[in-house]
């Protein structure tokens, strides 16, 4: 009797242990990141071709106007934490959006270390030609180097820009034609240029970088890829997918058509996949972008994420500040 009492115990004890054991690996860190790779890996393999459109998802979301909300731990409030703010680089630093997120690092001295990065001695000045703005070629990895080494972060504003050709006369009718300059047409600036940053930031252990893209990218077809027969959609979703590949947090932005408007006074739309192109708020202050790019650096729930932006024309819904929640809506990684 006895013997049979000890083996029931037996069987309690190991069944326990089995159970034990079932709970550990659903809630371990492992069998967590087992999932996000598989996840990833599904992704990836949907977006094999930059040419392939993915799958449609479910509409863009608006972002509801909320009360501001304590933040979490990003970059900025863990590097506070550790007793200095993070060195922030800026890419394409000269351009339009790049001059505004420049600004704004600046401005918050008490939150980040501003860094900047142009291609030209004039696009440097146009900044302020401080000791923090470096001169580089992004198609050149050793002219970037100096610029990266030593950040925490990096946000990349560089594009390709399509010149128009000379002799087009509007009063005439037509459209104008457009094309690159030899070297920098999309597949060297948005593609190699782009990931050679990546390669970069990722040598040095940089903890998260921000990639402003823009919307249309699932449409071989979209009339951006026509300018100059550079395709640049198509590259900027390859340089996209890099980064998400990478390894490294991520925040992607797709920006809808740019303004040049005062930011902060509009309520912002976020979506996947292009859908907010098939509405009538297709298009986004560039100050707004930068804003954006800035507090993805300050929640955790802006990393591994991609998504459109747009916004609400002015004057029709409410300014957004809860950014939190412009991100925490984003579910998936690509």
């Amino acid at each position: 009797m006895r013997a049979h009492r000890r083996s029931d115990k037996e069987r309690d004890s190991h069944s326990a242990r089995r159970l034990t054991r079932q709970q550990l690996s659903l809630h371990s860190p492992e069998g967590n990141r087992a999932e996000m790779t598989t996840a990833a890996a599904a992704a990836t393999m949907r977006l094999s071709s930059p040419f392939k459109a993915p799958p449609l998802r479910p509409p863009c979301h608006r972002v509801l106007p909320s009360m501001r909300v304590p933040r979490r731990a990003g970059l900025a409030v863990s590097a506070s934490a550790a007793g200095s703010p993070p060195t922030v680089l800026v890419t394409g630093a000269g351009g339009r959006t790049g001059q505004i997120v420049y600004k704004k690092l600046k401005e918050r001295a008490d939150q980040f270390v501003a860094r900047g990065l142009v291609r030209t001695p004039d696009s440097k000045g146009k900044i302020g030609g401080g000791d923090d703005v470096f001169i580089g070629d992004i198609r050149d990895p050793g002219s970037i180097a100096p610029a990266i080494d030593g950040i925490d972060a990096l946000i990349i504003l560089t594009s390709g820009v399509p010149k128009m050709k000379p002799g087009f006369d509007p009063s005439k009718g037509g459209r104008p034609e457009f094309y690159f300059e030899e070297g920098s047409d999309p597949e060297q600036v948005d593609w190699i240029g782009q990931k050679n940053q990546i390669d970069a930031a990722k040598s040095i252990g940089v903890k998260q970088i921000v990639l402003v893209g823009s919307m249309g990218g699932t449409d071989i077809n979209h009339p951006l890829n026509k300018l100059g027969n550079g395709n640049i959609l198509v590259w900027k979703r390859k340089a996209e997918q890099y980064l998400a590949d990478s390894g490294v947090p991520y925040t992607i932005i797709r920006a809808g058509g740019l303004q040049d408007k005062d930011g902060g006074v509009r309520e912002l739309i976020v979506g996947k996949d292009d859908e907010i192109l098939k509405t009538e708020t297709k298009t986004i202050a560039r100050a707004d972008v930068a804003e954006v790019c800035i507090q993805a650096l300050l929640f955790e729930e802006a990393k591994f994420k991609a998504f459109d932006l747009a916004s609400k024309p002015e004057g029709e819904g409410t300014p957004t500040t809860d950014f939190k929640s412009v991100f925490a809506q984003i579910a998936t990684r690509f």
